[in-house]
C-alpha cells in the first residue's frame, strides 16, 4: 500500500552539503524500511490517509514507521540542489518577517530548535491556526501543526559527513532548502 517515493533529484544532487552515500542509505535503506515495516504493521490494508492513521493510532509500530514514511516523504520534497534553492518570496517571506523579524532570525531560531532536539527527531516550521510556528518532535512523531518545512536530525541524516557536528549539518542544510516548495506548501494551507 505505501511505497518508497522516488527522489525528485539524483542522490548526488545535494553535494557538497549532503553527501551521496548518506542520501543512498537514508533514502534507499532507512526510508525503504519505514515503508515496508508500515505496510507489515497495518491491520487494515484499505485505509490510505496516513496522516489520519498517525494522529489516531495507538500502535507504536504503525506510529514509528508511518511517521518515518510520512516525515521523510516530505523531507525529500523540501530539499533540492543548491542551484535551485532560491530564497523565500511572497507570502512566505512576509510571514517569516512578521513572525520572526527577518530571515536570519528565523534561521537562527529554527536552528536552535533543531540543535536542541535531544536525541533523534525533527525540527519543523508549521502552519497552525493561520500562523507560522516552530516545533520539534521526538523520533518520527508528527508536529501538531501542518508541516511546511522539516529537518531530520536523526544521526542517520548526517553522521557520515558531519559525525557529531549537528550544528554544521544544520548550517549546510540551508543551502539545499527548496524554498519554492515551502511556499507552495504554505499556499495550500
Amino acid at each position: 500500500m505505501f511505497t518508497l517515493p522516488d527522489l525528485p533529484y539524483p542522490t548526488n544532487a545535494l553535494e557538497p552539503f549532503i553527501d551521496t552515500q548518506t542520501m543512498e542509505i537514508h533514502h534507499g535503506k532507512h526510508h525503504a524500511a519505514y515503508a515496508k515495516n508500515l505496510n507489515d504493521a497495518l491491520p487494515d490494508k484499505t485505509e490510505v490517509d496516513l496522516e489520519q492513521i498517525l494522529r489516531t493510532t495507538d500502535n507504536p509500530k504503525v506510529r514509528n514507521n508511518g511517521g518515518g514514511h510520512y516525515n521523510h516523504s516530505l523531507f525529500w520534497q523540501i530539499m533540492c540542489p543548491a542551484t535551485k534553492s532560491g530564497q523565500p518570496e511572497g507570502k512566505l517571506i512576509e510571514l517569516l518577517n512578521s513572525t520572526f523579524s527577518d530571515l536570519p532570525t528565523f534561521k537562527e531560531k529554527f536552528g536552535s530548535i533543531a540543535l536542541g532536539r535531544f536525541g533523534s527527531g525533527w525540527a519543523w516550521l508549521t502552519v497552525k491556526g493561520g500562523q507560522l510556528t516552530l516545533e520539534d518532535t521526538p523520533n518520527q512523531d508528527l508536529p501538531s501543526g501542518t508541516p511546511i518545512l522539516g529537518l531530520d536530525v536523526w544521526e542517520h541524516a548526517y553522521y557520515l559527513k558531519y559525525q557529531n557536528r549537528r550544528a554544521d549539518y544544520i548550517a549546510a542544510w540551508w543551502n539545499v532548502v527548496n524554498w519554492p516548495e515551502v511556499s507552495r506548501r504554505l499556499a495550500s494551507n
